[in-house]
């Protein structure tokens, strides 16, 4: 195993439920599903298939032969006959009434939908967890002030839960689309080689009533409550550029989060979990390095870019049917579940542990508090009679002169400097006083607090872990 390529998504990151999901025998069990819907529709329907032979084809859905496939394959050059004729040696009664009036793309392209229906069902599950961890860390910080940032310069206070809301309000974005792809998801059916169903006309005896069944019956049976309307041999491929840039725009939430966390690391603010045996640097043994963020930002940056290739496949193809999507679709498809599954897992194992250093961000806070209150302690200064033009310069004078002192290593003083000024008629100590914190973080908390009241019942949703999902 270890003289050939594997892909990183299967070895290392990707979870055992979502290789499942995407593993050949997932795969052509859901084809052999298919072909039993089918002749289990045709044969209620009337046509010349017994209830014997649809029997035997269940009986046999998960013992696949795959080494008489792979040779069968060899021989005809065409993956679905292969399997077709696989199927018929495990199933002998049936072989002859297999994928009766199909084409391909019956099987492919609708096992395809099953597949990515029931993997986005399963990283909303995987979204719901992150979301909740998230809740739960932005309740708990929601009154913490902290350093708020923009151009990722200091600016005004902020709260640790008031930041992590605004994580949570990106990944809730990223729920609804997925909500509105799965909510949209309409199966292919059997609709013949164009789509025009000619094939069901032919044994149907031109009786349209009875196809219509055919489709509901096949439909219902894999738990979509429609098929598209008009299509070709396929579902259009927009339908996979829509999942992927579901998946893309998880992945965007995932890095403008992951990459919060690094920047705040760096600070000592905040940090991801890190083992007891973890080891940070192979050369610098005491480095604490945020290596779980960082794949975060790694594999969304993947993913990002592998969304492009639904669109340019959705664009190029041809009238009813061209070949030139499916290598591609059985690479990028895939893998953009497998790398969004990833992600996940990731975040949901940062989320779970963040470490939040107060003490830290109390030090960060106070070193720039006496900038963040300078127009309060003006207003405090005017109502103990001074001028306001005045003791605006006084500021202006006095905090340039301490920027430059601190650029230099020095402490600031900007509370000792504007005592020292007889405009502003207050001792240091009086100044001292209006430096709380917690009267500088505007409505975070209430904030926070409305936030979360309005998105709990979202998150009251399965978990992947728990979900009804058949992988």
């Amino acid at each position: 195993m270890y003289k050939k390529y594997e892909s990183p998504l299967s070895a290392r990151y990707a979870s055992d439920d979502m290789l499942h999901l995407f593993s050949q025998q997932k795969r052509i069990e859901t084809w052999r599903k298919l072909w039993v819907a089918l002749a289990r529709a045709e044969h209620k329907l009337g046509l010349p298939i017994t209830a014997e032979q649809v029997a035997e084809l269940e009986a046999h859905i998960d013992d696949i032969d795959f080494d008489c496939a792979a040779q069968r394959e060899k021989e005809v050059r065409h993956d679905v006959m292969a399997h077709v004729y696989a199927y018929g040696k495990a199933a002998p009664s049936a072989a002859g009434i297999i994928h009766l009036g199909a084409t391909s793309c019956y099987v492919t392209d609708n096992g395809d939908l099953i597949l990515y229906r029931d993997g986005l069902r399963y990283l909303r599950g995987a979204l719901l967890d992150v979301l909740k961890n998230l809740a739960a860390f932005a309740d708990e910080y929601k009154a913490l002030p902290t350093l708020g940032y923009t151009h990722f310069q200091p600016a005004q206070l902020v709260t640790v839960g008031k930041r992590a809301a605004l994580w949570m309000q990106d990944f809730l974005l990223d729920l609804e689309e997925l909500d509105h792809v799965l909510d949209n998801m309409r199966f292919l059916g059997c609709r013949g080689t164009t789509g025009t169903e000619a094939s069901f006309m032919a044994l149907f005896d031109g009786d349209t009533a009875k196809i219509d069944e055919m489709n509901r019956e096949i439909s219902g049976e894999f738990g979509f409550d429609r098929c598209l309307d008009v299509c070709g041999q396929t579902y259009p491929r927009k339908v996979d550029s829509r999942i992927l840039n579901c998946l893309s725009s998880i992945a965007q939430s995932a890095y403008r989060m992951a990459n919060d966390i690094r920047l705040l690391q760096h600070d000592r603010q905040l940090e991801e979990p890190f083992e007891e045996n973890q080891i940070g640097s192979s050369a610098m043994a005491y480095k604490r390095n945020p290596m779980r963020s960082e794949r975060i930002c790694s594999l969304a940056r993947y993913l990002m870019a592998d969304a492009i290739n639904a669109t340019m496949t959705a664009s190029v193809q041809w009238m009813e049917r061209t070949l030139d999507d499916s290598a591609n679709r059985r690479i990028s498809m895939p893998e953009g579940f497998l790398c969004a599954d990833a992600i996940l897992r990731l975040a949901k194992n940062v989320t779970g542990g963040l470490v939040v250093n107060e003490k830290v961000i109390d030090k960060a806070v106070r070193e720039y508090l006496p900038f963040i209150a300078t127009e309060n302690l003006m207003m405090e200064a005017v109502k103990r009679g001074g001028d306001r033009q005045e003791l605006h310069e006084v500021i202006r004078r006095c905090s340039h002169a301490v920027t430059a002192r601190m650029k230099e290593g020095e402490a600031c003083d900007l509370l000792h400097r504007l005592a020292a000024e007889p405009a502003f008629g207050m001792t240091e100590e009086e100044l001292s006083t209006l430096l709380r914190p917690e009267d500088y973080i505007g409505r975070c908390p209430e904030q926070v607090d409305a936030f979360l009241a309005k998105v709990r019942p979202m998150l009251a949703g399965t978990s992947a872990a728990s979900g009804d999902i058949e992988l």
